[in-house]
């Protein structure tokens, strides 16, 4: 079993074989999470790109809990220099932990660090663990290399929707046609008015073109893939 829990905007917590992954832990000056950054203890931490609502509160939370940090290889070096465990990464290298293997994969947008300095290529992950697939997109604009993505059999895709620095909903709908996921959960929406979105016209749409379904998460909620 492998438990979804999401925090908003893309910050995920997915737990399973007994470990904690963190993806993009984005709390402190987050409205919509409903934690603060000292609950969480995730075993690690994965950063998909170094802009502040992604790298978040990495630093703080990975010192904290000892988890160690994966991203890429700019990132993980920004990280270590702070004092955090690190295993960098780059797009399309994967690489085996306690809990399964995560892949980075292409994303289509900008990155920098907060500091200003290079984040290098921004990324997406694909997660193996306890059994499952689950992709996490990052801020990614759509691009039709996700059929090849697809072709791994993905349980779950976690898709941004909120248009203007990400796809919106009619690219998400058209990334769900090429990843065609068992379960597809819309993140990167509302936390700001740039970004408010209709998270169930995204559902009515994905479950009227195509077989996946679509699981709409408040903050806070938890979901499991059986």
């Amino acid at each position: 079993m492998v438990r979804l829990t999401y925090y908003g905007h893309s910050c995920f917590l997915i737990e399973g074989g007994g470990k904690k992954v963190l993806i993009d832990p984005y709390v402190t000056g987050n409205p919509l999470s409903p934690i603060k950054s000292t609950e969480l203890s995730p075993d690690h931490i994965i950063v998909t790109h170094g802009h502040g609502d992604h790298l978040g509160d990495t630093v703080e939370i990975a010192k904290s809990s000892g988890a160690t940090v994966i991203s890429n290889f700019e990132i993980a070096s920004y990280v270590e220099k702070q004092g955090c465990k690190m295993h960098p990464l780059h797009i399309g290298g994967a690489a085996k932990f306690d809990f399964g293997t995560a892949k980075l994969t292409i994303a289509h947008h900008g990155s920098c660090l907060p500091d200003g300095s290079y984040g290098g290529n921004p990324a997406g992950v694909l997660l193996e663990i306890a059994g499952k697939r689950v992709y996490h997109a990052g801020d990614t604009a759509l691009f039709y290399d996700m059929k090849l993505i697809g072709r791994r059999k993905v349980d779950a895709a976690l898709l941004p929707i909120g248009d203007n620095f990400t796809m919106g909903p009619e690219d998400a709908l058209e990334a769900v046609k090429l990843i065609e996921p068992a379960v597809v959960v819309p993140m990167h929406y509302d936390t700001f008015d740039i970004v408010k979105q209709d998270p169930e016209a995204f559902k009515a749409s994905v479950e009227k073109e195509t077989k996946s379904s679509c699981v709409i998460l408040k903050p806070g909620e938890s979901y499991e893939l059986s």
